[in-house]
């Protein structure tokens, strides 16, 4: 057996995520200055490879959600199980986004991160107009699903892909002989998302060693105490809250979470991405922690689009 097969992708992404550091800051501190570094290497090899990796993910977004839950909605023996779920979907997200808040808050009065830092006097905010509800609400429908598509536009799909989903449902045999090409589909992205997820470490590799390459210690550290700030909250909320919420609410034990997410939570901190993460995200909840594909397709997507809990 090979030693790539002897490790597990989370050490894998690990091994490479250090690596691109260490590489990165060798490469800034030792030819920072050197031309060819940041033609052929930094702007070079290290770019190309993290965006086409990153692209790829992204890339199997959008057939990634509407088919899952086409196939989830399709596939739920009631279709008015969908208005339960999604209340309870929801009202989690609005909870957990409730308790981001509040510790962003607390730690920023407690910590006060930008003390020390000089401001710019110039500096302004002009927020734009916030569309009003009934154009919130009216702009969930499509008026052209191919060009959401195109456009990425994730809760238009998510409603085109809701309603596709309830019309084949309901259809009766029609809608299960497209259903059965729906799951087809599904299987195929699903091996597309795992074959992604085999070169995620070269990816993150070559992400961190740019990064590094471009800025080294010297971002981290003017912003240090406002960085580690960010890094506890974050840890503070993934790996205390949501275990002792899934806890409480599921029965599933904190330990079992952590140990089975720990590959797409590790993504995604080195993405910094929801999108290119959901896909890697979606293969672990119904495939590691048993979220069936009705539930996991439907919450997914529509987490990854509303429930924003890292920018609090």
């Amino acid at each position: 057996m090979s030693d790539n097969k002897k490790l597990s992708l989370t050490t894998r992404i690990v091994i490479g995520m250090v690596a691109g550091i260490v590489l990165g800051m060798a490469l800034r501190y030792f030819a920072g200055d050197s031309a060819w570094v940041d033609s052929y290497l930094t702007n070079g090899l290290f770019n190309v490879i993290g965006q086409i990796f990153i692209t790829s993910l992204k890339m199997l977004v959008v057939p990634l959600v509407l088919v899952s839950l086409v196939v989830g909605t399709c596939s739920l023996s009631d279709p008015s199980k969908l208005g339960r779920l999604g209340g309870k979907a929801v009202g989690m997200y609005l909870i957990t986004t409730a308790i981001a808040i509040s510790i962003a808050i607390f730690s920023a009065i407690l910590i006060q991160p930008g003390s020390g830092v000089e401001r710019a006097s110039d500096a302004t905010f002009e927020p734009s107009e916030a569309p009003s509800l009934s154009q919130v609400i009216i702009d969930l429908f499509p008026d052209n699903p191919i060009t959401a598509m195109a456009e990425g536009n994730m809760l238009q799909i998510i409603v085109f892909a809701l309603l596709l989903g309830i019309a084949m449902a309901l259809v009766g045999k029609p809608g299960e002989r497209i259903k059965g090409l729906f799951e087809d589909f599904n299987e195929v992205i699903m091996k597309l998302v795992v074959i992604l997820m085999s070169i995620a470490p070269y990816g993150v590799f070559a992400l961190m060693a740019k990064l590094f390459t471009e800025t080294g210690l010297g971002m981290i550290s003017s912003l240090a105490k406002y960085f580690f700030l960010v890094l506890i909250v974050l840890l503070i909320h993934g790996f205390i809250i949501h275990p002792f919420l899934l806890g409480v609410l599921a029965r599933v034990k904190p330990g079992i979470f952590i140990r089975k997410m720990r590959d797409a939570q590790l993504f995604g901190f080195s993405t910094a991405s929801s999108n290119a993460t959901m896909p890697i995200t979606l293969e672990t909840v119904t495939k590691r922690l048993g979220v069936s594909n009705s539930v996991g397709s439907f919450t997914v997507p529509l987490g990854a689009t509303i429930n924003m809990d890292g920018t609090a």
